[in-house]
């Protein structure tokens, strides 16, 4: 009797922990998504959709390849986590410096200069500043002249500048993997198209990366407002505004190189 008792009063308490545990395992799974994927082509897609094709030596099949850090936190360039832990799906593995140097646009800048560099196209690598001077990639190979060369190109150039250097898309449908969404000024933002899919309907879907202020880990972007979707956007032509973790853009606001 007192063993029937016990049961029918610990049975209901180990039944409810593991429930518990089960719901903080599926809670604690969105922040621990880079662990899953090691490329971010191996990010999934919403049903129904296929990623567009692309080149195989294109700057969209080098980002897609692009491979993601285990540890899912954005760390500052000192080594200190970002206050916010929020906006991240997956941090990117691709270096931040040790300065607080590499923000928005100098993120988008280095994921350009690294694909030139990759594909032996280092001379194409021009980035130019407010005054229209020119800062060409040196033609000496090594990291630490490469390193040195972004340094002085993120202290010139920025959002104001790289907007000026780039090319409007004339229709947002017409998004590809490589394009920029960029809010020239002072303060201005840009982020890049990591990737792009589309069902047989026609409907595109987009997936973005950031650096921020101060310097960080460059990270792809969870989607705040369809979250069942996250991390990919919708191109939808019925809103104009963009809603990203920590910036809103427009899609004129669309360029490419």
């Amino acid at each position: 009797m007192q063993i029937t008792m016990m049961l029918a009063i610990l049975l209901p308490l180990c039944i409810n922990g593991i429930i518990r545990s089960q719901n903080k395992d599926a809670a604690d799974l969105p922040s621990q998504n880079n662990t899953l994927f090691e490329h971010v082509t191996d990010i999934p897609l919403p049903p129904g959709y296929r990623r567009i094709e692309t080149g195989p030596q294109s700057f969209g099949s080098w980002l897609r390849k692009i491979r993601l850090k285990g540890d899912n936190t954005v760390y500052l360039y000192d080594g200190t986590k970002k206050y916010n832990q929020d906006a991240q799906y997956a941090v990117l593995e691709i270096s931040v410096g040790k300065k607080d140097l590499q923000q928005c646009a100098d993120a988008v800048m280095r994921l350009r200069a690294e694909y030139l560099v990759s594909t032996g196209r280092r001379s194409e690598i021009c980035f130019i500043d407010n005054a229209g001077k020119r800062y060409q990639c040196p033609a000496e190979p090594g990291s630490a002249v490469f390193e040195l060369f972004l340094e002085k190109v993120y202290s010139y150039c920025g959002t104001s500048s790289l907007s000026r250097q780039l090319k409007p898309v004339a229709d947002f449908k017409q998004i590809l993997p490589g394009d920029i969404l960029i809010k020239g000024g002072f303060p201005g933002h840009a982020v890049t198209v990591m990737d792009v899919a589309e069902n047989k309907s026609g409907q595109k879907i987009y997936m973005i990366a950031q650096s921020f202020m101060p310097a960080q880990s460059v990270h792809i972007l969870k989607n705040p407002l369809l979250k069942d979707i996250s991390p990919w956007y919708i191109v939808d032509l019925n809103s104009t505004v963009i809603t990203t973790p920590e910036w809103s853009f427009n899609i004129t606001q669309l360029m490419h190189w």
